[in-house]
């Protein structure tokens, strides 16, 4: 298993039909997938604070999907041992009066990571081609424009030292269907249940042609686009978890050198 299995490659077209949503190549169980999960979350954590600590670039991690796909579950998975300091989840809502009276890309500029963070984002910027486009709320005229402002967007934050990671979680709709009725039968998950969602689940056939046009034009070389089989959540956090480790290694952050010699210094 590595990152590249699961890359949608710049340009190329995608049916997520074609994907099955609860394979799990390379793996056969959750007892197999056990360890290879706490390795990659160890290794994060080491590469965490290297990043930290060298301070010069950061990693943007972007989580898109279906409602219960496991985007919580997945942002567990990645930050599960990392110092809270080098951490920071943004979960984006509908916008505010506020934040609609600027552009639509407005409110995101401020929540990209710093320079020497994680930043993991539960939805994002994609959500205005996305439900805009499914309500019919703009047209396929600025749906194209869209794209477009954020590929240009996602390549000045690349520019700027963002190592930028988007991760499109692949439900099915049958298993969408079993966890919102087992939101339904366990009182404390009630609260994580909205009756709005069946209304979006009916536009499922409408979601997933936005998602795949997403995925054909936005999937480019500096910010690519993941699909990852998420029926399994063990497999899910096992995937996530691989390509956050992997694209750490390739950006090999540094302990910063320091400028005075330690065999000089005497603790008393």
């Amino acid at each position: 298993m590595n990152r590249k299995e699961f890359m949608v490659r710049p340009g190329s077209k995608v049916s997520l039909s074609d994907r099955t949503a609860n394979d799990t190549p390379g793996l056969k169980s959750i007892e197999e997938a056990a360890p290879r999960l706490e390795k990659n979350v160890a290794r994060i954590a080491e590469l965490q604070e290297r990043l930290y600590a060298e301070g010069k670039r950061s990693l943007f991690i972007i989580l898109q999907g279906m409602d219960t796909s496991g985007k919580d579950g997945a942002t567990r998975a990645v930050v599960r041992d990392v110092s809270p300091q080098g951490v920071m989840v943004t979960s984006w809502k509908a916008p505010s009066k506020e934040e609609l009276a600027h552009d639509y890309l407005w409110r995101n500029h401020a929540k990209v990571p710093a320079r020497g963070m994680i930043g993991v984002w539960n939805r994002s910027h994609y959500e205005e081609v996305l439900v805009v486009r499914v309500h019919k709320w703009i047209d396929m005229k600025e749906v194209k424009e869209r794209f477009r402002q954020i590929n240009d967007f996602e390549r000045i934050l690349s520019e700027e030292g963002a190592t930028i990671v988007k991760l499109f979680l692949h439900i099915s709709n049958k298993e969408q269907k079993g966890r919102l009725e087992a939101r339904l039968a366990d009182p404390k998950k009630h609260w994580k249940f909205n009756p709005a969602d069946l209304e979006e689940r009916k536009l499922w056939p409408d979601y997933v042609r936005a998602y795949e046009d997403v995925l054909r034009e936005c999937s480019t070389t500096y910010a690519p686009w993941y699909v990852v089989p998420a029926d399994k959540k063990w497999y899910r956090n096992v995937v996530v978890t691989e390509i956050v480790k992997e694209t750490m290694e390739r950006m090999d952050p540094r302990f910063p050198k320091v400028d005075w010699d330690p065999k000089s210094v005497k603790v008393v």
